[in-house]
């Protein structure tokens, strides 16, 4: 790649391309977390006599902190570093993933889970800031969607794998499969050299690294395409944290079944970064932020129409969510990290930590008494698009300046 940030030093043993795949392979350890156990979900259940919605907490819970990681260690990246602060979150990673596969019980499971997500949460916010240390440009632009095409393997592989692993062991063995992951990643990155010098660092003091999320937030060009792409999280992570009930449960599916269902969605997932990559040149960004929202409302009325007949008929009527929300992520991650030329590390937190929050927001959602968890999913669909065309046309109506557009 020649659009490659020279200034920040290049990556002596592993190279660019090498650089690349650690930044994707950070990238997929969130949802190898919370994918690689949905087939266990009802069985954990019944082991620790627990309700759905609080079985739905140890994905709930991983979700929201890891957003607290991101904001807690994006911002000190920025002052201590991206090496240290990258090697510190997978050591917390690491052990947390140990811990869990320890946990006596739901109560247990969900604090280890947290100390997992914070570990998560460093290292998401440490990838995104490399990127934009290292690599400008169209450059950056490809990186950041080939980065979110392989991410998107994970949750396409890790079902599969886990109802694999669930015929030899219980959900605890899932956890070991982590717990290797964490390691290796350890050793990678042992091989990474700093991409932040120590002139570009934030010199202020320790609490008021924390302030610079206020600075970048006080961006309203920034904080509104933040908040207006970030919905289309919701639904995404709704259907994540009820899937396994739907296709388990409503539909009477086999473990081993769903897990195909569950990963011929995330396949379609990896199709969004790729049409994301195809069609910018051909549209211009507001058609494409259009297509997205408008192709969103669609699934939402397709779900509450005909998601309920046959598990084929939900995987269809969902699909449109999946691939515009893959599709989004690296399109609206390049728009707002052109918002900021300082403060990357804060940015970074902020752009991933919305997104978490607003996924955290679906999953509640989607485990709640619904009746119908279809029904429910087409109702979070539809409200978070229509919030999305909403506060899209608010920015255009008050000519909101946002770099790109």
């Amino acid at each position: 790649m020649s659009e490659v940030n020279v200034s920040c030093g290049r990556q002596r043993y592993l190279g660019n391309k090498g650089l690349i795949i650690l930044i994707a392979v950070m990238n997929m350890f969130v949802p190898l977390s919370i994918d690689l156990y949905l087939p266990a979900l009802p069985a954990l259940g019944v082991e620790f006599a627990a309700s759905p919605l609080l079985v739905n907490l140890t994905l709930v819970s991983f979700f929201f902190f890891f957003a607290v990681g991101i904001l807690l260690f994006g911002p000190l990246s920025d002052k201590y570093g991206r090496r240290k602060i990258l090697l510190l979150g997978i050591v917390l990673y690491t052990l947390a993933s140990g811990l869990c596969a320890a946990a006596g019980s739901i109560q247990t499971l969900i604090a280890y889970r947290i100390m997992q997500a914070l570990g998560a949460g460093s290292m998401v916010a440490v990838s995104m800031a490399v990127v934009k240390d290292a690599f400008y440009g169209t450059t950056k632009n490809r990186v950041l969607a080939l980065v979110q095409a392989m991410a998107v393997i994970a949750p396409m592989v890790a079902p599969i794998v886990g109802a694999f692993l669930l015929q030899f062991v219980s959900w605890r063995g899932t956890f070991g499969v982590l717990i290797a992951a964490g390691a290796l990643n350890l050793l990678a990155s042992c091989f990474f050299e700093e991409t932040l010098p120590l002139n570009q660092r934030y010199d202020g003091s320790f609490w008021s690294t924390f302030g610079r999320l206020a600075v970048v937030g006080r961006n309203v060009g920034f904080t509104g395409f933040l908040t207006v792409f970030s919905l289309l999280a919701a639904p995404y992570m709704a259907y994540v944290a009820v899937s396994s009930y739907v296709y388990v449960q409503y539909f009477a599916l086999s473990e081993q079944v769903y897990s195909y269902f569950f990963a011929a969605n995330s396949f379609f997932a990896v199709i969004g970064p790729f049409l994301y990559m195809k069609l910018i040149g051909i549209v211009t960004p507001r058609q494409f932020t259009y297509g997205c929202f408008l192709f969103t409302a669609a699934a939402a009325v397709a779900l509450l129409t005909v998601g309920s007949l046959s598990p084929w008929c939900f995987l269809m009527a969902f699909l449109p969510v999946t691939v515009m929300e893959s599709a989004a992520r690296p399109f609206s991650t390049a728009i707002l990290l052109d918002q900021q030329k300082t403060d990357i590390g804060s940015a970074s937190s902020l752009i991933n930590a919305v997104n978490t929050v607003f996924g955290s927001l679906g999953m509640l959602l989607g485990a709640l008494n619904w009746g119908n968890f279809i029904d429910g999913l087409g109702i979070i669909t539809a409200v978070c698009a229509i919030l999305a065309i909403g506060g899209w046309c608010f920015l255009l109506h008050f000519k909101v300046r946002i770099e790109g557009l």
